[in-house]
Parts: structure tokens; sequence; C-alpha cells
């Protein structure tokens, strides 16, 4: 385990998951828990960087769907 501060928390996940994370923890010699917690620090990292995203490109003018729909096939694109 890391020695970041760590909470305990209940899951519930499903008997066939749990024991392929318990086999594969053993496999791969890492903890259930850091298996658990890098898929959730990457899903809020992209999470993130979407936020980041769009608060840049906040200001940017939109057009309606049908509009971009029209330029699309006006350039062939569809």
């Amino acid at each position: 385990m890391s020695s970041e501060a760590t909470k305990r928390a209940t899951v519930y996940i499903e008997d066939d998951l749990h024991r392929a994370l318990k086999l594969k923890s053993l496999e791969v010699e890492r903890t259930v828990s850091q298996l658990i917690n890098d898929p959730i620090r990457g899903s809020l990292s992209e999470d993130a960087e979407d936020l980041a995203a769009f608060e840049e490109r906040a200001k940017e003018k939109s057009i309606p769907f049908e509009e971009a729909v029209k330029k699309l096939k006006a350039r062939g694109r569809i």
C-alpha cells in the first residue's frame, strides 16, 4: 500500500469479480486496493481532462446540430 493516507470503504463486488481480483492480485503481486485504486484514479484523471477541455472551449461559438450536419454533407464527409 502506498504511503498516502487511505480511507476504508465498503464496496460490494460481485463474487466472480472478487475472485478474479484476488487471483490477479496474487499474480501481479499488488494489493487488491491497488488494483481498485488505479482505475478509479485513471477515471477521475480523464474526467479532470474533460472538464479542462470544456472550460477551454466554453467561449467558442456553438453551432446548431443541423448546421453541422449540413456542413459535413456539403464537404462529402457523410
